[in-house]
């Protein structure tokens, strides 16, 4: 069921490519005046390229998660021009992968600085205006790494079950207002946020070389075969409009059949799921070259 809204003011972080541009004009499309936002102006020329070329109103905006400075300000004006702040699509978010020992402390915070407490800045800045209008929809991007954490993605998933349990929580907090939120759990989705990860994957050196390797193969696979971010963006509308209670929305086939597997049975099954779907099997089985540092 959806339910019947006027036009919508709409702001969504991370813009410049990928899921985030998709939504930017998936929204528009439907009829949303979309805040679009970048973090600088080389990426806001492109998107304002973008949105020539389609039905619907985008306006590019200057805001960098990781400052909150720059949240405040595109806030302030979204609110000044529109008095009005309807949907907000916490989408922004970088990853990072490859074994814990592999990342430096720079590459973990910046993880959690922008996909957790980037979310958290820009969302207090928008509850003020939400609970003085009495609606609002927050749509937080996870992921299935919100769900289980694999071996290589110790600290995106990390980021990912901060988000969850902050959104699980926030959710009954808010909801006398009219706030309503909900997690997005895509997976498997070509985007430009995997191919960045791919290229700072440390996987030459070290005890875990072999490991690193292995997943790096396994993003440029997965990466090049993966689903169309429209069909996320297209999600999102749906899912902005809704009026089920729902509250987490896996997305695309894969995420439907992975939430069905991990939380069908017990631990000692969803560790196997775990493992098959890393393919992570043989690195468990001691030997030579794995211990050797």
């Amino acid at each position: 069921m959806t339910e019947e809204i006027a036009r919508r003011t709409v702001l969504i972080t991370g813009c410049s490519t990928g899921i985030g541009l998709a939504s930017a004009i998936a929204f528009a499309e439907s009829g949303d005046k979309v805040y679009a936002s970048v973090r600088d102006a080389p990426a806001a020329d492109m998107l304002r390229d973008a949105a020539q070329r389609i039905t619907g109103e985008i306006v590019p905006i200057e805001l960098d998660v990781t400052l909150p400075a720059t949240i405040e300000q595109a806030i302030d004006e979204i609110v000044a021009r529109e008095q009005q702040l309807d949907v907000v699509v916490n989408n922004a978010g970088i990853l990072r992968t490859g074994a814990f020992e592999s990342l430096t402390d720079a590459d973990v915070r910046m993880v959690m600085e922008t996909n957790f407490f980037g979310v958290l800045n820009v969302t207090r800045g928008v509850l003020p205006t939400m609970r003085r209008q009495g609606h609002g929809r927050i749509l937080m991007m996870s992921s299935l790494s919100g769900w289980a954490g694999l071996a290589g993605d110790s600290i995106y998933a990390a980021s990912k079950f901060a988000l969850e349990g902050f959104t699980e929580g926030l959710r009954h907090e808010v909801a006398r207002w009219g706030i309503r939120l909900a997690l997005i759990e895509p997976a498997g989705f070509r985007t430009d946020l995997i191919f960045r990860g791919i290229d700072l994957l440390q996987s030459n050196t070290g005890p875990y070389a072999d490991l690193n390797r292995r997943l790096r193969e396994d993003l440029v696979r997965n990466a090049e075969r993966g689903d169309d971010p429209d069909d996320v963006a297209r999600r999102l509308v749906e899912i902005s409009s809704s009026s089920s209670e729902q509250f987490r929305w896996p997305v695309g086939e894969v995420a439907e059949r992975i939430q069905s597997s991990l939380f069908a049975g017990d631990d000692t099954e969803r560790d196997q799921i775990l493992k098959s779907a890393s393919q992570i099997e043989w690195w468990l089985r001691p030997d030579a070259s794995a211990a050797s540092n």
